[in-house]
């Protein structure tokens, strides 16, 4: 068995309404798609979200290390076995287009796409499906927990411009949908994050398990000001308060802080974690598939949290399509310990999940495992032709 050929789309897709939190706002996404074909025309699927400030990618820069990768060397060698179709994925190596200054898990997005696409169709091909990789690492062995259905946390960031009937409205949709959890943006030039919090607390009750989100927003020297008002609320997590470059600052602040600390835009890499280790800036790691460039590397970074007696999340990108819905899956119903579990808003987010499944979670949060060869999906060829940009092919031969 071998990759012939993958073919990586561009992709725009529109969301069905505008996300805004500290660091950006969107309506749409740029994303990447890449179909892997393998020798006898087996085809998997992945995808990745190039965040620019994340990981330094954009999907022009995304385009140049595909174009720049020796696709020969790198997934030309033959495949024998579904362990060895993942030594293939975790040796992979994209062309460096990260230039002076970036971080190391600039192409993780990339990555991330031609990862889960070739494991996709090594798994198809070999009637697995992709949760297998799971127990194929030695990392996982302390992790690896089969969980036949999962439950995702709920989302909230208040309206803008400012509604206090739509805040209510959309406080009640959490609650009406049975949701046991959820995470609310804060730091929002203009907003107050105490009423936003306090309207989810009221609606929601003292058993919801409240976190906040700050996406960079804070200072380490008014993380404690700007949390205050938020204790007595009940808020269970901080994600991310202050900038990458800032964060071994919050190995001080942490020690003084009632809630654990999250990290987010500063947990992308697997040096990352080691770095978060060793300063002791955070509780949690928060993962998420696409910025920690794959499956592989994501599973790598749970393991260590918990040899590190951290927590840690499996989060989602806004936008995330049934690709991506379907990877999480399958790492969320194969990995024991995730403390909260973000993803499959496919329904109620995109206009275009690109899977002919609806992977949405249902009433709860809660979702089944997928227990179909590869990721379990079929693609949506009308939709993604619908959405394609541009199309680019890269030959193994």
């Amino acid at each position: 068995m071998r990759v012939v050929e993958l073919i990586a789309y561009h992709v725009k897709i529109p969301l069905k309404k505008t996300i805004r939190h500290a660091s950006f706002t969107r309506d749409e996404n740029d994303s990447l798609v890449v179909c892997c074909r393998l020798d006898d025309g087996t085809t998997g699927w992945g995808e990745g979200l190039p965040r620019e400030y994340v990981t330094g990618e954009t999907i022009a820069s995304v385009f140049a290390q595909l174009r720049g990768t020796a696709w020969r060397q790198e997934l030309g060698a033959a495949v024998t076995d579904l362990p060895t179709a993942v030594e293939l994925c975790a040796g992979l190596r994209l062309a460096d287009c990260g230039g002076p200054g970036k971080r190391d898990c600039f192409g993780n997005a990339a990555k991330c796409a031609v990862e889960i696409a070739v494991l996709d169709a090594f798994c198809r091909r070999l009637e697995q499906p992709l949760s297998a990789v799971t127990g194929l690492l030695p990392e996982t062995l302390a992790i690896r927990q089969k969980q036949s259905r999962v439950r995702y946390s709920g989302a909230w960031t208040p309206a803008s411009p400012p509604s206090r009937f739509r805040d209510w409205l959309g406080c009640w949709k959490l609650k009406v949908f049975g949701f046991n959890y959820g995470k609310v943006k804060v730091g929002v030039e203009g907003f107050d994050d105490a009423v936003s919090v306090g309207r989810l607390r009221r609606v929601m009750g003292p058993a919801f398990d409240i976190r906040v989100d700050a996406n960079e927003a804070w200072r380490c020297d008014n993380v404690e000001q700007k949390l205050a008002p938020l204790i007595s609320l009940g808020i269970t997590t901080l994600e991310q308060p202050v900038p990458h470059d800032a964060v071994d600052g919050l190995a001080a602040v942490r020690a003084r802080l009632a809630v654990p600390i999250m990290l987010d835009e500063s947990l992308c890499s697997l040096s990352d974690g080691r770095h978060a280790i060793e300063r002791g800036t955070c509780d949690l790691f928060n993962i998420r598939l696409s910025k920690c460039g794959g499956f592989i590397n994501s599973l790598r970074l749970a393991a260590m949290a918990h040899n590190a007696g951290l927590g840690y999340q499996l989060g989602c990108q806004v936008g995330e399509t049934g690709i991506m819905s379907a990877a999480g899956r399958h790492f969320a119903c194969s990995v024991g310990g995730i403390r909260y579990l973000e993803g499959s808003f496919d329904r109620f987010l995109v206009r275009e999940r690109l899977t002919v499944e609806d992977l949405t979670f249902g009433y709860g949060g809660w979702a089944t495992e997928l227990t179909s060869p590869g990721l379990g999906i079929q693609i949506d060829r009308k939709a993604l032709q619908r959405v394609t940009v541009r199309e680019e092919r890269f030959g193994t031969a």
